[in-house]
Formats: structure tokens, sequence, C-alpha cells
């Protein structure tokens, strides 16, 4: 068995870009606590470097985010992790950086709330996206604050309830992404996009943020706590231990 690489996520910086690499391929960059806390640790960097205009989260590998890690969340519960990852959508929106996330493939469950919560966010038309908690026993809870704040309600409801996966054209449908690209067009797309984005002045995009996401904010600061309860309780339920012990003995291959 493999150890757990000392980091997980990557941090550079060049000029006025900052990038930020999910780079946990052993356990498909699920959000493990300890993932989560450097991804939050680089954003922290990211809005505290006053070069910094753009901030791009990306993966070493085609799998951009599994969701929650189901084996601490099976073993260590959840309540912890719920509220780090709604203070993780919140800085995310409350940053006065642009931030854009690029993906090449699959995109599930907790890890959609990273997507919703960019300012930006560009998918291969290949990519899945997939809101399995339905199919655990769990809700998508802490991440609807962003996920169904930017998808129409129609579309929503079929993703959520269905736990069904759909392409990366279907999320830009949807409004749950910005723009999908072929997937052999996607690095090409975002360089030229971020170049783009980065000639914006500080105080433009700080206060063009604001105004874009005074609502999200506005609905996370509203419902992040029940939200999290919520989550918390139901990856501590039996029926949802149940059906995680269950997804992680199926056979790997």
């Amino acid at each position: 068995m493999s150890e757990t690489p000392t980091t997980l996520v990557q941090y550079a910086v060049d000029d006025a870009v900052a990038t930020i690499t999910l780079d946990s391929p052993h356990n498909r960059n699920a959000l493990s606590r300890q993932l989560v806390t450097e991804l939050f640790g680089h954003l922290e960097a990211a809005q505290a470097d006053p070069a910094v205009r753009v901030v791009l989260i990306q993966s070493s590998g085609k799998v951009f985010c599994s969701g929650a890690d189901l084996s601490e969340a099976s073993t260590e519960g959840m309540e912890e992790g719920t509220r780090k990852i709604i203070a993780l959508q919140r800085l995310v929106a409350t940053m006065d950086k642009v931030v854009i996330t690029k993906n090449l493939g699959a995109v599930r469950a907790g890890g959609i709330g990273i997507v919703a919560s960019a300012d930006i966010s560009i998918s291969a038309t290949e990519a899945t996206f997939a809101l399995t908690e339905v199919k655990l026993g769990l809700a998508p809870a802490i991440i609807s604050l962003s996920v169904f704040h930017r998808m129409d309600p129609r579309s929503a409801s079929l993703a959520a309830l269905g736990g069904e996966t759909f392409s990366g054209a279907d999320a830009a449908a949807y409004g749950l992404v910005t723009k999908a690209v072929p997937a052999e067009e996607l690095d090409a797309y975002v360089d030229g996009l971020v170049a783009k984005v980065a000639t914006g002045a500080a105080q433009g995009i700080r206060e063009t943020k604001k105004v874009l996401n005074r609502e999200l904010v506005a609905r996370i600061d509203a419902d992040g706590d029940d939200m999290a309860e919520l989550s918390a309780r139901l990856f501590a339920s039996d029926e949802a231990r149940e059906a995680m012990m269950a997804f992680l003995s199926r056979p790997k291959g």
C-alpha cells in the first residue's frame, strides 16, 4: 500500500497568477483533512500576496476531485470537516482575486463545491460530474450553498435527486460551469483566459467580486450552520455509514 505523499496540494506563483494544483492521486484528490487544510492555506497565501490577481485551481491528473474522503468520514465523522468546506467556499467567494477552476476529468460531490464557488469555471466537454450523495444516504447540503446558487433549479433537482453522471457540456448548460471546451483545447483556452483576466486592476477585481458574489456570500452566512449540522448528522447516520463502508469495500480495478 502506497504511503500518503507529504504534500497533497502544490502552489506556485508566476507574476500575477497563483496556480494551486490538487495532487493527491492516491485517493483521487478526495477532500481529506490534509488536502482541505493545504488548499485553504494556499488560498490564504494568494489572498495575502498583493501581486496576485488570479488564482487558478487545477489538478495534476484527470480527476479534479472525488468529493469527501469517505475513509475519514466513515471512521472519524464530519463535524469539523463540514464547517471547513463551508469556510473554503466562503473564502473563494470573498477573496479579492479572480478564482478560476480548470478540470479535465471527473468532479464528484464535494469537489463540485469548489467549482461552483469559483468566479469562473472552465471544464473539458468530456469531463464528468455527479452529485452522488443521494446514493449514499446523504444530501449535497454544504455544497448546496454554492452549487444550487449556480445551477438552474430544474437542473439542480435532476442532478441531485438522480445522482447520475453528466458531462462538462451539460454542466455548462446547467449553469454550473462557465464554459466547456474540448479536452485538447482546454489548456490553451484557460491560459488565454487567465492572461486576460490578470490584466484587471486590483481595485476593479475586488469591488466587482463584491457585487457579483453578494447573494452567494449572504446565502453562505445565512444557511451555513444549518447545512453543516445537517451534513454532519447524515454522515453519522447508520444508513450512510453502511453505504460508505459498502462503497469502500468494493473491488478496486
